[in-house]
């Protein structure tokens, strides 16, 4: 079995959003921190096309399940 490395610009291009790194960190600073209660997908900044990408990404545990999870970490990070 082939695993593919997904970049995090790559998931936000996936996502439909601006992906330079001005943009991504942006879009993280405005979007942090989650709510400890609230899932990844559930966050109400997602279209319900991201949002089904998401969830189905981790679900699988396909190739982009680690920079989702990397994206869910970054969305966490200010907490606190």
């Amino acid at each position: 079995m082939e695993s593919s490395f997904h970049r995090f610009s790559e998931l936000f291009a996936q996502l439909g959003l601006a992906n330079d790194a001005a943009s991504i960190a942006s879009f993280v600073r405005r979007h942090s921190p989650l709510p400890a209660g609230t899932l990844l997908h559930e966050a109400p900044f997602w279209t319900p096309a991201q949002a089904a990408l998401l969830r189905e990404e981790l679900q699988e545990d396909a190739d982009w399940a680690e920079v989702v999870d990397q994206l869910n970490a970054a969305l966490r990070a200010n907490a606190g």
